[in-house]
């Protein structure tokens, strides 16, 4: 599957006394690039986030943002654990009877007693738990997000591969008429210029003039290429830098076409070439 750098999920879970939300959203970039905004609470577990993250994107800009919502009507409640302080008010009392010398719990140190206050406010380990679990669920979305966008790419880069595979197809088999038409021209010039010229000569110039100005391993190359970026396609993954070297290949070949070219057809199809070509680097720079 092909999948595009740009993207958004959003997650929202309760907790008791609120609710988290936490959202995704990335745009292309050259490399990995993560931003996060997190609370106070949960700064703890940013490297364990940024690791998932990582081992799901490997390119774009991302910003993962974590908002916590407390409920107005969830404030905070105490309740005593009255079991717990009557044990320790019995043991406190026992100890002083062992040793009479000692100082006894005071109000301060049974409140502060592990157990002896019960509130409900959520314990912190679970709270990250919370934002985890979130952010697993975020990145599936995300992805899926991702690669629906990947495939609207795909569709708009293969009507591109069509079109340029339809110019070589046009341009390939009128190349011998053209050449020939080019030669004839330059010929009846010559010999209206030069009233003795030496016909063999003329012909090795023209030969190696030919040479230069063929194009048809140009064109080969084009649909080398061009198929090439259709099994990338096809094949899926990480594929933006890999396509991305190819627009460069394609548009050195197109390029050189219009350097070789000694008729307004050839010169037409280099610049829808190119053309071309361009609208598929610009798509190829959201594709991961």
């Amino acid at each position: 599957m092909i999948l595009s750098m740009t993207g958004f999920a959003a997650v929202n879970r309760e907790f008791p006394g609120g609710m988290l939300s936490l959202e995704i959203r990335a745009v292309n970039h050259r490399y990995l690039d993560v931003q996060m905004r997190l609370p106070e609470e949960l700064r703890v577990i940013e490297p364990q986030l940024r690791e998932l993250i990582s081992a799901k994107v490997t390119r774009g800009k991302l910003e993962c943002r974590v908002g916590i919502n407390q409920l107005d009507t969830a404030a905070p409640t105490l309740e005593l654990n009255q079991a717990l302080l009557q044990r320790l008010v019995e043991v406190a009392r026992d100890v002083q009877q062992l040793a009479p010398d000692s100082k006894g719990l005071s109000v301060g140190e049974l409140m502060r007693w592990p157990g002896v206050l019960k509130s409900n406010e959520l314990a912190p380990e679970v709270l990250q738990q919370l934002c985890v679990e979130s952010l697993k669920t975020a990145l599936q979305d995300f992805n899926a997000s991702r690669g629906r966008e990947g495939e609207k790419l795909r569709d708009v880069l293969v009507e591109r591969i069509v079109a340029m595979e339809s110019i070589v197809a046009d341009i390939k088999p009128k190349l011998p008429q053209i050449l020939d038409n080019h030669m004839a021209k330059l010929t009846g010039r010559l010999q209206e210029a030069l009233a003795n010229v030496d016909e063999d000569r003329l012909k090795q110039e023209f030969a190696l003039f030919a040479q230069k100005i063929d194009v048809d391993e140009e064109l080969s190359r084009l649909t080398t290429h061009l198929s090439e970026v259709r099994r990338i396609l096809k094949t899926g993954g990480q594929t933006g830098k890999r396509l991305d070297f190819l627009m460069q290949e394609l548009n050195r070949e197109a390029n050189t076409l219009g350097s070789k070219s000694v008729s307004s057809e050839t010169t037409q199809s280099s610049v829808e070439l190119k053309v071309l070509i361009e609208q598929m680097r610009e798509q190829i720079q959201n594709i991961e």
